[in-house]
C-alpha cells in the first residue's frame, strides 16, 4: 500500500475541491446503491472514501449506518468538518483497507472509488481482496470503480493499474458474480477527462 505520509499531504496542503479526484456530488455511486440497497439501515463503507462527498449525498438520502475508511486522517477531519454535526452519524476508520482489522460480515454494501488501482502490488490486490471476503455479508454488493483501460496511467505522482471490467472482475475471481459495469468520464477541476471503470459483483454466499 501507497505511503500514509503521501496522501496526509496531499490534504493537508490542497483544498478538498483542487484534488483531481473531486467530485460535487458522486451521483453514478450514490444511483447504483440506492438501485441496489434501498434500505435505510444498510450497513455501507466507502474505501478511501476520505473527503469525498458520497457520504453527504447518502445521509441526504436517509441512510442510517455509514462507515468511511481512508488512509489518510486529514482526508477524513476534511470530511468532518465539512459534515459538521452530521458527523457524529458517521462511523469514520482510519487505517490501511490491506491490513486493518474489520469486522467479520459487517457490511451490506462495499464501495470504492478509486483505491483499488493504487495497488499495483500483487500481494496486496489478494488482501484487500480477502478483506472484502471477510468484511462483506454472504451475498453482499461490492462497488468498485478504477481507471479504465485508456485512463491516466498514474495520479497524485503515484503509479496505477488500469482495467476494463473483465480484468477488473478477474481480480476477485469467479466467484464473485459480476450484475453490471458502467463507465464514467470524470471531469477534474483542472478540466481534464479522465475514464472510470466501475464493477457491481455479489460476494459469493
Amino acid at each position: 500500500m501507497q505511503s500514509k505520509s503521501h496522501w496526509e499531504n496531499i490534504y493537508s496542503t490542497r483544498s478538498e475541491t483542487e484534488v483531481s479526484w473531486f467530485q460535487p456530488h458522486a451521483t453514478l455511486s450514490t444511483d447504483l446503491i440506492r438501485r441496489i440497497c434501498a434500505t435505510p439501515a444498510a450497513a455501507i463503507i466507502d474505501v478511501g472514501g476520505g473527503a469525498s462527498t458520497l457520504v453527504d449525498d447518502l445521509l441526504v438520502h436517509g441512510y442510517e449506518n455509514l462507515s468511511v475508511l481512508d488512509l489518510s486522517g486529514e482526508a477524513l477531519a476534511v470530511a468532518r468538518r465539512r459534515l459538521g454535526p452530521k458527523a457524529g452519524l458517521v462511523r469514520w476508520i482510519e487505517g490501511d483497507v490491506t491490513s486493518l482489522s474489520l469486522p467479520e460480515g459487517a457490511f451490506d454494501v462495499w464501495h470504492d472509488r478509486a483505491v483499488f488501482h493504487f495497488l499495483t502490488n500483487e500481494a496486496d490486490r489478494h488482501a484487500y481482496v480477502a478483506q472484502v471476503m471477510r468484511a462483506v455479508k454472504p451475498g453482499g454488493h461490492v462497488i468498485v470503480a478504477t481507471f479504465a483501460a485508456d485512463g491516466p496511467v498514474e495520479c497524485s505522482g503515484l503509479p496505477v493499474v488500469q482495467y476494463d471490467a473483465n480484468s477488473l472482475h478477474a481480480e476477485f475471481g469467479p466467484a464473485f458474480e459480476l450484475v453490471e459495469h458502467n463507465e464514467e468520464q470524470h471531469v477534474t477541476p483542472a478540466g481534464r477527462v479522465q475514464h472510470f471503470v466501475y464493477c457491481h459483483c455479489l460476494k459469493p454466499h
